[in-house]
């Protein structure tokens, strides 16, 4: 099939001998101004365009502007056609985007190989860019499918450990969506903006699953005792958030290093921290306590406030809400529970749909 080329010039001339030379490889299609190659665009899309600079009312170098911010037309190869020959009229017409300039008056042999040429540059062009989006594709159709293989281990481990741990039914999926909503609060808000602002949201909040994976190291007699803990199994208890960040370094040793386990690994190291000093495992305080482990906090401890046990009974939302609110500043860092605050209507609806007892 004959490519198309359209030719734009206000002198009869230099349309009949365009077409001359370029008729028999191609089909050629005259035009004495812009304005009339605009109207027949929308109705016959050309592969190169040769363009006239010095026109009346509509010049080459607006003409190349309209084409360049028109999405349907702005991958349409444009050779200039002039007789200027300042080296500025050329740094100007490279910098709109025009792939080339032919001298007037031209001959019909260098037209021609002009033209030749630079079709098949944009052919290979295109092809090229066709070839990259079918990769582009293909990665990105491969990145889904691995992302959806994490997920699904993700939240089979995670109903594992929740399965060991009777008293705390539907807490991971409710941690989760209390962090999503904190996590989108804090990114509008631009608290933390510098630590948050690069950060993929959807791969964050499904490590956060995994804060309790440790839980997997603690015996089914103290972590489904009906009664309160005695001091020595708390003891036992909290050794959840190391060992919880041994599980991952092992994954990490045999998988390697990624985004999403070093997301895990603080999320379980680090969400029972206090902003004061006086939390475990390593008693870390202010920001030096990683902010997955600050946000995650406010969470956990939300979740387990609203949350039934065998000693003790669920806490209301308001009463849960008003305890955190007062820990500000010692267990919580006070930037993000005052968006914990804010947002609180939404945790309870969290709350609600997800079925927690009150």
């Amino acid at each position: 099939m004959q490519k198309t080329i359209f030719v734009v010039d206000d002198q009869d001339t230099n349309l009949s001998m365009a077409k001359e030379a370029l008729k028999e490889q191609y089909q050629v299609m005259t035009m004495p101004s812009a304005e009339q190659m605009f109207n027949i665009i929308e109705k016959v899309t050309p592969d190169l365009i040769l363009l006239d600079i010095d026109m009346p009312e509509i010049d080459g170098f607006e003409a190349l502007c309209r084409l360049k911010t028109n999405a349907s037309h702005a991958d349409i190869p444009v050779i200039f056609l002039t007789g200027m020959t300042d080296a500025s009229v050329e740094v100007s017409g490279f910098q709109l985007g025009v792939v080339d300039f032919i001298t007037k008056p031209f001959s019909a042999p260098v037209l021609l190989n002009r033209v030749k040429t630079h079709l098949e540059i944009d052919m290979m062009i295109r092809e090229r860019t066709t070839q990259l989006q079918q990769r582009t594709e293909q990665l990105q159709h491969r990145t889904e499918q691995l992302q959806h293989l994490q997920n699904g281990l993700v939240f089979v481990l995670a109903d594992m450990v929740e399965n060991r741990d009777r008293r705390t039914g539907g807490h991971v999926e409710r941690t989760a969506a209390y962090l999503e909503i904190l996590l989108k609060t804090m990114m509008e808000r631009g608290i933390y903006a510098d630590e948050i602002s690069e950060t993929d949201l959807e791969l964050l909040v499904s490590s956060a699953r995994l804060h309790d994976v440790g839980k997997i190291a603690i015996s089914d007699t103290i972590l489904n005792k009906p009664d309160k803990l005695t001091d020595d199994e708390f003891v036992i208890m909290k050794t959840h958030a190391k060992e919880g960040e041994r599980i991952i370094e092992q994954v990490v040793s045999r998988t390697g290093d990624s985004v999403f386990l070093l997301y895990a690994k603080l999320f379980t190291g680090y969400h029972h921290e206090r902003w004061d000093g006086m939390g475990y495992p390593y008693g870390l305080e202010g920001k030096d306590i990683p902010l997955q482990g600050r946000i995650m906090a406010i969470a956990d401890v939300y979740d387990a406030l609203i949350s039934e046990r065998p000693y003790k009974k669920p806490f209301t939302h308001e009463e849960a809400v008003s305890i955190i609110m007062e820990s500000s500043g010692k267990q919580f860092d006070p930037l993000i529970a005052d968006v914990f605050y804010e947002v609180r209507d939404q945790f309870k609806e969290v709350k609600q749909n997800y079925g927690a007892d009150e």
